[in-house]
């Protein structure tokens, strides 16, 4: 199972962490990702997501319908639960 966002598909970065000497170590910086399960009321249904913690915001101001017709819109495939 990868470790991406279900709805905006954003996954993990690369980069260094960087030290006072300028000794650089790769890192890998990885989403903050919640599995949280959601009703959706115009569909009387329950689905579970993988989502980040920024999409959660996204959710709470716009509306998980408004959200998931969105996603729709650009292709992504949701599973129900």
């Amino acid at each position: 199972m990868a470790k991406k966002d279900d709805i905006t598909g954003k996954g993990a970065m690369n980069g260094y962490r960087v030290s006072h000497s300028n000794n650089r170590t790769k890192h890998k910086f990885q989403q903050n990702l919640q599995k949280k399960k959601f009703y959706v009321p115009e569909e009387d249904r329950w689905i579970t997501l993988k989502v980040s913690a920024k999409t959660l915001r996204t959710i709470n101001k716009k509306g998980i319908y408004a959200v998931l017709q969105e996603a729709r819109r650009k292709g992504t495939l949701i599973k129900d639960d």
